[in-house]
Formats: structure tokens, sequence, C-alpha cells
């Protein structure tokens, strides 16, 4: 990066303070000023293969933590932006990265990365990267996790192997019988839309039944919305009920992890 550069990230991220994270979100030159300023760390999995992610580190700690786990774009300068925006607001934010550096913005290759996904490899990763926040000392012992659609499923997955204080769904899948979802150990925020074709009411309703079965804690919000309604970028998106989900998401945090 040249000096000119980060001049121009340095303007960028200075006239992004202040600002909704909406907006940040919808201008690629202020996603990517915010992005800028986190860490790229990396950590070898169990078996030997490596991982990195994005860390925002808040102005004090130790504080709790919470994983990001992105869209089936890949860890873009979004994802890093609602980590740098989470940091501000108090936590330690890993943006977590399960595409090993591949990012697009074409449907097409999106869903490729998707599926080339190994659910095992990615289910060590995740719990990897959570024992890695546990023995930092900048975390306090409080974890949660949030992800959005291909990230929505894979935030539950996470819970799910390694039990954390809070998980955030965002439109991703939960259709996971009530044996297994009996291995979380705090409660589950999810975001669903009501116009969903991925993520149907039907499936939604069945993760609500399989909830209650499992005697676990969920807070399930129905938006008349569409798939990705959280994502600024995306024809989509809706501001009302982003703006709305983000509020519940941000409240839902402090309430179970201060």
């Amino acid at each position: 990066m040249t000096d000119l550069d980060r001049r121009r990230l340095l303007g960028a991220a200075l006239g992004a303070a202040g600002l909704p994270l909406a907006s940040v979100l919808a201008d690629p030159r202020l996603a990517r000023a915010a992005a800028a300023g986190l860490e790229t760390v990396s950590i070898t999995v169990p078996g030997g293969a490596s991982a990195s992610a994005a860390l925002a580190v808040p102005a004090t700690t130790p504080a709790p933590a919470i994983v990001l786990v992105h869209e089936w774009w890949g860890l873009n300068d979004q994802i890093k932006a609602v980590a740098a925006e989470l940091a501000k607001r108090g936590y330690l934010a890993l943006a977590v990265d399960l595409y090993h550096g591949r990012v697009t913005a074409d449907p097409d290759t999106a869903r490729a990365l998707m599926q080339a996904v190994d659910p095992a490899e990615a289910t060590k990763t995740l719990a990897a990267w959570i024992d890695w926040l546990r023995a930092d000392r900048r975390c306090n012992g409080k974890i949660g996790t949030v992800g959005w659609c291909f990230g929505g499923g894979w935030s539950l997955a996470a819970s799910l192997v390694r039990p954390v204080d809070a998980t955030v769904i965002y439109y991703g899948r939960v259709d996971r019988p009530a044996a297994e979802l009996a291995a979380l150990k705090g409660p589950v925020l999810g975001h669903f839309a009501t116009r969903d074709r991925w993520i149907t009411p039907a499936m939604v309703a069945g993760f609500e039944k399989a909830m209650k079965a499992a005697g676990k804690s969920l807070e399930a919000h129905r938006y008349d919305a569409d798939h990705a309604f959280a994502n600024p970028t995306g024809a989509r998106y809706d501001a009302a009920d982003a703006a709305l989900a983000w509020k519940r998401t941000l409240a839902f945090f402090r309430a179970n992890l201060g």
C-alpha cells in the first residue's frame, strides 16, 4: 500500500466516524477503511491446517469476545467493518475466514466456494478459534457468535462444538434436531425473513420446535423481508428491518456478554 493509499484510507476512516453502520457497509470505500484497521491473525488447526482471521481490538481489555462468520461471499471488507464496529462498542471481535482468503462478488463463484467447504474442517477451524479466544488475555472469558447467510448456519454450528454465551443467526440454516441442539450453553437470537426461499418459514418453525424440545432459549424474530435483508449492498436490502435486527443484536449481546 502506498502512502497515498494510506492517506486516502485514513481520510475515509475519519469521514466514517459517527456514521451509522449501514452507511459504512453500503460504501465500499468506507468499508475498506474500516477493514484496514483490523489485525490479521493466524493459527494452526488440529490436524495441521492453517487458518486466518481478522481481529478488531477494543480500547479496553479484557473484554467479551464475538466470533463473526462471513456470508457466502467470503471474508470481505463488509464483515471486517462489522467487526470494527463491534470493537468500538467494547468487544474483542474476530472475523474468521472459512474460504482461505478467497472473496468474490459473483453469485456463481460464491455458491461454488460455499459448496467446497469441508464441514469437518470448518467445524474444527471454528472450535480452534474459540479456544484461541479463550486463551487470549484480551478476552474476559465471555464469548458470542454471529453470522449471516452461510455464516448464520456456522454461527450455530460453532456454538454447538464449543458452547458459548450467546449465539446470533441471520437467516442461516437451522435444520438441526433437538438432540444436537442440547449441546448449546447460551441463548440464541435468530433473525429470519418471511419471504426467504432458502431458510424457509417451515425450517424456522421446525427450529423453534426443536429448541423447545431441547429446553433451550430462542428469541426468533420474523421480518417481512427476503433473504439477505441486512446487507446494504444487496438488492433485497431492507433498511428498516436491518436497523431493527442490528438493534436487537446489540441488546442481546449486552444482556448476555456485557
